[in-house]
């Protein structure tokens, strides 16, 4: 009996108990509904605000060194698509935009400007006359020669100055000359109102006695062959003929501002397409504050379909500022190399940056004597790329072939190559040629795999850079440009000439010819200017010669 009760009186113990901790579960479940609503409102904040600071650092990692989440580029190259989803502007050039929309940017064909005539000395009686008579219109047996305006230009033949003399006949009514005669002696004649004369042709530089084939002559010894004008200016000396060095530079000046319409024409046809190659190299200017030259800039842009080539000057400078300028409307494919002023187009829509296999190969090469085994390698496998390309060549691929060829065969070297570079970084010396040459390449690997999206991108930049080497040829004959004028002009000529040598015109024949007509041109808006671009003479030439 005294059992039975024991039981019990646990039994109702841990029931009691139970009851206590039920009701005080109870109240604690009463208490908490409105904390834990709040930490969930909490850790949804914190969730979004992750999401967006891991999105940032996605962005980052990929422009330093690639995000996580794209390590390597994409096994299958068919899954990579130019990527015209970017901004539509950046920030950098809305600055650029606004001053657009104020002045309205188009070429300018601008006439040599007005100045005073220069003391012109006579021209050598021992040069060789070319005579040429330009009679007037409407001479009948009613007029009678009263006399003639002589012109003497000095022209250019390949070894030889000679004069061009442009005789223009006058001529006066036989009635009106036989009324001066009758004139008596002493009294005053009369100003002629019927005189005829034959009109001046136009001529390049109508203040000036220098011919189109000497300008010619004096700008193509200077850009193409290296001379720098006081040379030629002792050259000429040598046979005679004495040349100003002021009225030599002069002529210069007003031959650039006679081409710079045909320039900006040319600087519009190559922008106006849908893949450039870009690059700059330095050109040494006289800073007048300084009182010594600066190492200046010139940029360089090609375009590779249409084989066209310009310079831009802009006081010297490799300011980003200076691309995202001279670039701001471009739609298409920028090919460089790794300068990271071009960064910027990584973000802007409608622009796809292509890198250079020639860049990254040169830093192989100098790695050579650090890590032998290494470079090697890396070198192996960008020449299989390139054989790749000599393939494509021998066997006269179009464009979309050659595009396939390099989904089949180039594309899985670059994704194991890519892989390589990552493995193999930890083996190298920080800081050493090596760990440079590994660094570069893979942060710029997206822009040099890309060329195989298209058949018509190049593998490397090398064509700009062959645009580039007169440049370099007039750095050592020049020394400098006296000051940001003659950078610019210097410019205007690099460029024209740059176009004849990659469409094989003959640069004197071109720009003789260019020189005598562009007046006529700078004068009538309906003529267009690139007719007169090496390309477009030489197939209207071709044309005449033909018919």
């Amino acid at each position: 009996m005294a059992d039975n009760t024991e039981k019990d009186n646990l039994i109702e113990t841990l029931l009691l108990e139970r009851d206590e901790m039920y009701q005080e579960l109870s109240r604690f479940r009463e208490n908490d509904n409105g904390a834990l609503d709040k930490a969930q409102s909490i850790i949804r904040e914190q969730a979004a605000t992750i999401k967006k600071l891991t999105d940032q650092l996605a962005w980052y990692r990929r422009k330093f060194w690639k995000s996580s989440s794209e390590k390597y580029i994409s096994e299958d190259p068919n899954q990579r698509k130019i990527d015209f989803d970017g901004m539509d502007v950046l920030p950098e050039e809305q600055e650029v935009i606004e001053k657009a929309a104020k002045e309205i940017i188009s070429y300018e064909r601008k006439k040599p400007e007005n100045k005073k005539k220069p003391v012109r000395l006579p021209l050598p009686d021992h040069l060789r006359r070319e005579t040429e008579v330009i009679e007037p219109e409407g001479i009948d047996e009613n007029w009678e020669r009263i006399g003639q305006e002589v012109t003497e230009i000095l022209e250019h033949k390949p070894g030889e100055l000679f004069v061009r003399q442009i005789i223009r006949p006058k001529y006066v009514l036989k009635k009106e000359l036989q009324e001066d005669h009758e004139q008596s002696e002493g009294e005053e004649t009369k100003e002629r109102k019927n005189v005829k004369i034959a009109s001046l042709p136009l001529l390049p530089l109508p203040r000036s006695n220098a011919g189109a084939s000497l300008l010619a002559e004096l700008l193509m010894g200077k850009y193409m062959h290296h001379l720098p004008f006081h040379r030629q200016i002792d050259m000429f000396k040598q046979v005679g003929v004495s040349l100003p060095a002021s009225t030599v530079n002069g002529w210069f000046t007003s031959s650039s501002d006679l081409l710079r319409a045909l320039y900006y024409r040319l600087r519009e046809l190559v922008l106006s397409t849908d893949y450039i190659q870009v690059d700059e190299s330095t050109i040494p200017v006289i800073d007048n504050k300084k009182q010594r030259a600066v190492k200046a800039y010139l940029w360089v842009v090609r375009s590779v379909m249409d084989n066209l080539v310009f310079f831009h000057y802009d006081k010297g400078s490799r300011a980003q500022k200076v691309v995202i300028e001279l670039l701001h409307n471009y739609k298409g494919a920028v090919q460089t190399d790794g300068y990271d002023v071009y960064s910027v187009y990584e973000n802007k829509k409608g622009v796809l940056l292509l890198g250079c296999w020639a860049h990254a190969r040169r830093k192989f090469t100098e790695a050579l004597k650090e890590d032998k085994s290494g470079a090697e390698y890396a070198l192996e496998q960008i020449g299989l790329l390139y054989k790749v390309e000599t393939m494509a060549d021998d066997q006269n691929l179009d464009y979309a072939e050659r595009a396939e060829l390099r989904k089949k065969l180039a594309y899985p070297v670059q994704t194991a190559f890519e892989k390589w570079l990552v493995k193999y970084l930890p083996k190298t010396i920080p800081g050493g040629r090596m760990y440079k040459a590994l660094r570069y390449t893979y942060n710029l690997f997206h822009r040099l795999s890309r060329y195989h999206l298209d058949g018509r991108y190049r593998i490397d930049n090398n064509p700009v850079e062959n645009a580039l080497r007169p440049l370099a040829l007039g750095r050592k004959n020049f020394m400098f440009c006296g000051n940001h004028d003659a950078a610019e002009n210097a410019a205007i000529m690099y460029s024209l000439f740059g176009c004849c040598k990659a469409s094989d015109v003959n640069p004197r024949e071109w720009l003789t010819d260019v020189l005598n007509r562009i007046p006529e041109y700078n004068d009538n808006y309906d003529l267009d200017l690139a007719d007169l671009l090496p390309h477009k003479w030489q197939e209207s030439t071709s044309q005449g010669k033909s018919n």
